[in-house]
């Protein structure tokens, strides 16, 4: 069944329209990641967006109030992270607040411009902050590509209904 276009059942905006609307909309996830002063930060983003082919831009959305904000309002340069679908428990593990994300067995490495990058990931970038945009709640990050490495294997982590999921053939 899908939605028709009716007002029988539309909704005034609201937080909550919102959120029902997008868990129906599969998205892929990302780990975002940066050097904080206290050691390395990260989250789960679903919100990975291609900006600019050139130069190359990708941006991204983080809340004012996550753990990661403080860092991210701070760094010059993150880690952008393409999960594959054998990667959903690091997903949860940044996307959970509390959590010790660097810890075991999270592997990583300290890797250019002190950014922290993940192991086994299908893909990665290390990009330079060029904007900090404020949108509501969060600001959306701007940043340019310095270089990266798209060579990992697998099939892409996607996020649906409030879940974790892999591609369906």
């Amino acid at each position: 069944m899908t939605a028709t276009p009716g007002l029988r059942t539309c909704q005034i905006a609201s937080p909550d329209l919102l959120r029902s609307t997008f868990r129906r909309h599969a998205a892929g996830v990302a780990v975002i990641t940066a050097r904080g002063d206290s050691g390395p930060v990260g989250f789960t983003a679903t919100s990975l967006t291609s900006v600019s082919a050139d130069p190359p831009l990708v941006s991204f959305g983080i809340g004012t109030g996550a753990s990661s904000w403080p860092a991210m309002a701070e760094a010059d340069h993150v880690g952008v992270h393409v999960l594959g679908e054998h990667q959903r428990e690091l997903a949860a593990t940044f996307a959970r607040s509390g959590a010790d994300r660097f810890g075991a067995p999270t592997a990583w490495r300290e890797g250019p411009e002190g950014v922290p990058v993940l192991d086994g990931v299908l893909a990665w970038l290390v990009c330079r902050i060029v904007g900090r945009v404020p949108a509501g709640d969060h600001r959306i990050v701007l940043a340019e590509v310095v270089l990266g490495d798209p060579s990992g294997s697998g099939r892409p982590l996607l996020y649906h209904q409030g879940r974790f999921n892999g591609l369906r053939d």
